[in-house]
């Protein structure tokens, strides 16, 4: 496993007791200006090296350590460019040895390798009890374990045997709670600034713009004065701290004074997707919009070419975005082409079905995955906004092909996606109550109207 970038070592804080036993607590604290430690031996027996150090992080001993002649305490790791696990542990003091045994062990429930540039690892030790050889020793103790947790809902723990120098490790699954928050606003200018003074989280947001992609022109469709609610999940952990915002379960944007919701539903079969109030799923076959928080720099049509000085049918759509900004496959299907080409710089084309194909050019670059041959599905990153090619700045320049001939994405009639119909809409339509039922008695969680 390679993460890039300098590991940056937590200090940990050892209060010593007069019962010479060293409590800690299990709550990570925010880390602050300074509360850094450079790598280094660390001797937690001496209390002047103890004094050093900086309050960082801190565990309880559970009921069942508590009785051991030696308390657990643990230290946060925080992975940084460049780092690899086994790294980590024998920058602390890890044996060779118990690294690469633990990791074996984590390695048969959790891949290593997902482990992400700023996340951190808990590593366990047991502490030398003070005044022995081994206090006065630069070991921090003798490690017993780790702790990852790779997302908000799961932790990896690895534990060393009691009978030996081996390993086992375990998944655990949170105790989480949900709620749904209700959120609403008033749009001057655009929905992404509105549902940020609407304090909508930044994920749930873009998610919202995602799935009215497919039918709504964010440029033209949406006037000063139109309206949004939605009403998503907030999850908390066991000690009430907000951990994440989850799913979309209801949105509503009224434009123009027409309403436009949609419901997010599980099916039976296990698709889940939004509908409208007739089943009708909300995804088209292809995004008009393939790319986030872009503004349409460019229409489709005849236009002064800002490079060549002349009139010329412009046959796509330009989207003006930062560089390095996600571009999206705007819909399933097969690269046919990825790379260089002429004018339109680095450049992809995805052949959808018989009639359809989409095309986007002037790319910083391609995803990994991005190749010619190569099977994408809706909404997957396939490369990065750039300026490649016949450009005057960053964008996206995108096409829909049909036939072959290249169409107003703004214009065209999108490919209905997936209608419900008998009992699976008759469950949808039961859920549809329940969910109206529960946003109807929620109070927003503010209301905004914002602009610029």
């Amino acid at each position: 496993m390679l993460l890039k970038g300098p590991l940056v070592v937590a200090a940990l804080s050892v209060a010593v007791a007069a019962s010479a036993r060293v409590i800690l607590d299990d709550a990570p604290v925010f880390e602050r200006a300074g509360d850094t430690l450079s790598l280094a031996p660390i001797s937690l027996g001496n209390p002047s090296a103890a004094a050093t150090l900086t309050t960082r992080w801190a565990i309880q001993p559970q009921e069942s350590e508590a009785k051991a002649a030696s308390p657990i305490f643990q230290i946060p790791l925080r992975i940084g460019a460049g780092d690899t696990l086994a790294g980590l542990l024998t920058g602390v003091g890890v044996t060779n040895t118990d690294a690469h045994a633990a990791i074996a062990a984590l390695s048969k429930r959790f891949n290593p390798r997902r482990i992400k540039k700023g996340q951190q690892i808990a590593v366990r030790f047991i502490a030398p009890a003070l005044g022995t050889p081994e206090s006065r020793s630069s070991r921090l103790g003798r490690f017993v374990g780790l702790r990852v947790e790779p997302d908000y809902n799961t932790a990896f723990e690895v534990v060393r045997n009691p009978a030996g120098g081996s390993f086992t490790a375990s998944k655990i699954e949170k105790n989480l709670t949900r709620t749904l928050t209700r959120a609403e606003g008033v749009i001057t200018s655009s929905l992404y600034v509105s549902g940020l003074k609407a304090d909508i989280p930044n994920p749930v947001l873009v998610e919202l713009i995602r799935a009215y992609s497919w039918d709504v022109d964010f440029q033209r469709d949406i006037r000063s004065g139109d309206t949004f609610q939605v009403m998503y999940e907030r999850v908390y952990d066991e000690h009430g701290n907000h951990v994440h915002s989850g799913n979309i379960r209801f949105a509503q944007l009224t434009l123009s004074g027409k309403r436009h919701p949609i419901y997010r539903y599980r099916s039976k079969d296990g698709d889940d997707d939004y509908f409208d109030e007739r089943g009708q799923s909300a995804r088209k076959a292809l995004m008009r919009t393939p790319i986030d928080g872009a503004r349409l720099s460019s229409g489709f049509g005849r236009r002064r070419h800002p490079i060549l000085g002349y009139n010329k049918m412009h046959r796509g759509v330009d989207f003006a975005a930062p560089r390095g900004t996600s571009i999206y496959a705007a819909g399933n299907g097969t690269i046919i082409k990825a790379g260089r080409n002429g004018a339109y710089g680095i450049y992809i084309r995805i052949r959808h079905n018989n009639r359809y194909s989409t095309a986007y050019g002037h790319m910083k670059g391609l995803a990994r995955s991005a190749r010619r041959g190569k099977r994408v599905t809706q909404g997957q990153i396939i490369g990065y906004v750039g300026t490649t090619g016949r450009s005057t700045g960053p964008h996206l320049h995108y096409e829909i092909l049909s036939n072959g001939r290249r169409t107003n994405p703004m214009k065209i009639k999108m490919p209905s996606g997936r209608k419900l119909k008998g009992g699976a809409l008759a469950a949808f339509q039961a859920a549809r109550a329940s969910i109206d039922t529960a946003f109807s008695g929620l109070a927003p969680k503010k209301v905004a109207k914002a602009g610029n």
